[in-house]
């Protein structure tokens, strides 16, 4: 299933729309989409009001010294895993002070997946605190831009659904 750039705009409104009523703010930590999360939200005006920042740390490297990501977490379950978003989460509320944050670290392809991990699947993680932080891994079909398309899409509704029931 291909996300069309309608749904990701109206996704991203309904999340926008959700964070100032609530009156909270996100922060996003994005490998595999390389900021289209952001991207999404920040292509609303007025979306200063509830957007603190958004990291792109594609490399483990990134990860580690911009979130915090530790080395430990990297060499024993790979990038593309729950303890890595869980990390990246708590990375991004720290640095950002933001209320909520989304994390997302998977395959895109068309390489670099295995037979653990094959081509599509991403995991990812949202929360207000290491606490409430929910993890979720999914397996998307199609090529790269259709799996980071559909990516996005489950990110945005993934944090306005957290957002509905904390």
């Amino acid at each position: 299933m291909l996300a069309s750039d309608q749904q990701l705009e109206d996704a991203g409104n309904r999340l926008g729309d959700r964070l100032l009523g609530t009156g909270r703010t996100v922060a996003t930590a994005e490998s595999c989409t390389g900021g289209w999360v952001a991207k999404v939200l920040t292509d609303r005006a007025g979306s200063s009001a509830y957007v603190l920042g958004g990291l792109v740390t594609y490399s483990n490297e990134a990860k580690q010294s911009l979130l915090g990501v530790t080395k430990k977490s990297l060499d024993e379950h790979g990038a593309v895993s729950e303890p890595v978003v869980r990390e990246m989460v708590a990375g991004a509320l720290a640095a950002t002070g933001a209320s909520v944050a989304v994390a997302i670290s998977g395959v895109a392809g068309p390489g670099g997946g295995s037979e653990e991990k094959p081509v599509g699947t991403v995991w990812f993680a949202w929360g207000s605190s290491p606490a409430s932080t929910v993890a979720v891994v999914r397996h998307f079909e199609g090529d790269r831009d259709q799996v980071r398309r559909q990516a996005v899409l489950y990110a945005l509704q993934g944090v306005t659904d957290f957002l509905g029931e904390v």
